[in-house]
């Protein structure tokens, strides 16, 4: 006799969405190669932000809606972060540059 509540249904959605955010987050970052550093920190943030925002979700009740605002907080973050770096990454240039000329 199997005694199947919703608990244990729950249960497979969560680990069904979390295994597809998952493969769906490997797929798109396998093609980064010809990408940006801050390209590739936008497609990361995206994709670590839809897995952890799907995870709240299903256990708030609606996987979808948090994967697509973690997806999107993600990205955001992921974008920010990348520019902040490339602004770090000129600096440093530009600091080499006057070093070498004597500046």
């Amino acid at each position: 006799m199997s005694r199947r509540g919703a608990g244990e249904e729950g249960g497979f959605e969560v680990k069904r969405s979390i295994l597809s955010i998952l493969l769906i987050g490997a797929l798109s970052t396998a093609g980064c190669a010809n990408m940006s550093q801050t390209q590739q920190r936008t497609v990361t943030g995206a994709a670590g932000g839809a897995a952890g925002g799907a995870i709240i979700g299903a256990i708030a009740g609606n996987a979808g809606m948090g994967a697509l605002i973690g997806g999107a907080v993600g990205a955001s973050g992921g974008f920010l972060y990348g520019k902040h770096k490339e602004s770090e990454q000129r600096a440093y240039q530009q600091g080499v540059q006057a070093g070498r000329s004597g500046q």
